[in-house]
Order: structure tokens, then sequence, then C-alpha cells
């Protein structure tokens, strides 16, 4: 059995016009978000996100388990990058690229000059990245991502560019990570690559392609959320297209077709 999560279509000062048609017809607005909402609502573990960006979001950090529960959400937020797409000057901002203090970072915030404390790292197609709790990060302009991420609205805003949105620099500094903060599983995730991209400790993550995809999906039961990245997707034999998602409580109903590939992420 499957359910197809319904679709919730955002509109962002920093989105785009251009989304793929995949995602629908949405003329001129300005799409920066397209994601699922689960049937379990605030009690489902996992979010799928798409994000389409033409201009830099705002820099920002998430708290972590313990960090979000006192301070009243159920959970903290781990969450992952896939980049489907990126124009050429396209970056990606993860950690910083210098050890600290948070007083350096509350008066760089305020001026500014925090933009120039983050690591841009040149953005390509392919290019996975996962931000822990408390790593200050930002996505670019001219990207087109997959995230997946705990289920929770939690984002502490440091910067924003001048955007007329609150910023949170006390609670989001509280819970910054203040050195640089490489994590060994960010790296190139090929179009026709299976491997297990992240394993806990909040979720797993799988990233399939192929018919050979068969052979890594899970056997058992859990809440799954299946993702396609590409036409050529299937469960329990029904289509499965390219801006849907459903969740499930088995994996082996999957199939891809040669070329196709998804996602399959589900509770660690």
């Amino acid at each position: 059995m499957f359910t197809r999560l319904q679709t919730l279509v955002v509109e962002k000062p920093w989105g785009r016009t251009d989304i793929p048609s995949d995602f629908g017809d949405f003329g001129d607005r300005r799409i920066g978000e397209i994601w699922f909402a689960h049937p379990d609502g605030d009690d489902a573990q996992i979010m799928v996100k798409f994000l389409f960006t033409s201009e830099r979001l705002s820099i920002q950090v998430h708290p972590d388990d313990d960090a979000a529960q006192a301070a009243g959400y159920p959970r903290g937020k781990e969450e992952c990058w896939l980049v489907l797409d990126a124009k050429p000057d396209a970056e990606l901002g993860v950690g910083l690229i210098a050890e600290t203090t948070r007083e350096a970072l509350h008066g760089a915030a305020l001026d500014g000059t925090i933009v120039d404390m983050i690591d841009w790292r040149r953005a390509r197609a392919d290019d996975f990245v996962y931000n822990q709790a408390g790593t200050i990060h930002a996505i670019g302009a001219g990207l087109t991502v997959v995230e997946v991420q705990q289920n929770v609205d939690c984002t502490y805003r440091l910067y924003d560019y001048g955007r007329p949105r609150e910023l949170h620099l006390e609670a989001g500094l509280a819970v910054s990570e203040t050195a640089p903060r490489p994590d060994p599983r960010d790296g190139r995730v090929a179009a026709n690559d299976n491997r297990l991209l992240v394993d806990g400790p909040h979720f797993r993550l799988l990233h399939l392609s192929g018919p050979d995809a068969a052979g890594l999906l899970p056997q058992h039961d859990a809440d799954f959320t299946f993702t396609p990245l590409s036409q050529g997707c299937s469960i329990s034999g029904e289509e499965v297209k390219l801006g849907e998602c459903v969740a499930t409580d088995r994996a082996d109903r999957i199939a891809l077709a040669p070329g196709a590939r998804a996602l399959l992420c589900w509770p660690a």
C-alpha cells in the first residue's frame, strides 16, 4: 500500500519562474519550494523538498534534538542536499572557512560580513552535502536541489541580505558551530549510482538508479518516502512521476526503468 503525498507549492522572493514542466505550470509565479505533506503531519520524522533558487537564500542554522526540544519543538533539524541542476556560477555555503567566536559571528551578522566567513563551494549537478545541526549554511542562486530533512519548522536566520524577515541571532548563535565542519558524507553521486548516502543518526537515505536498484531495496516494513528524480519510476506497478512523492510501508515494490533515478528515505 502507498499514499501519494499532498504537493505544496511555495512562492518565494528568491524563487524562479522557469520550474521544469514536470512539476506543473505556474505561469509567472516565483516558485521557491515544492514540498510534500505527510499524512502523519508533525509526527512524520522526515520531509522532502525541491528548491529552486534565483538568489541566495538566508544564512541560517538549525538546532539539534536537545536544543530544539528545549525550545518547544518536537525534534531538531539535520538535512542534506542533492544538486539536480546548477548554473555555472552556482554555490553552496557549508560551514565556516576558519574558526571564530560567537561574538565575532554576532557582529558579522549585523554588518553583513558573515557572508565572507562562509565556506562557499562551487556547486555542480550531482553534488551531495550533509548539514549537521549547528552547521551555518546557505543555498546560493541558480540551483535546483532536492532536500531531505528532519521534519520540523525550525530555522534560525542569521543574515538575510536586507530582506524584511525576522532574524534569530541569539537562538541561532547559541547552537552554531564556530569552526569549519566538513562532513565525510559530502561528495558526488553519479546518476547511475546505487548506494546508501546517509545511515543515521536521524534518517537513512538511498540513491536508486535503474533496474539494479532492486538489489538495494530494504525488505522490512518501515515509514518509507519514495521520491522520483526522473520519469520511469513505479511502485506496485503504478507510475510515480517526477514531481510526486509517495509514502509506503514496503520498499520492495519499487521499480526503476533503465536510466531512471530516485531517492528513498526512512527513519533511522
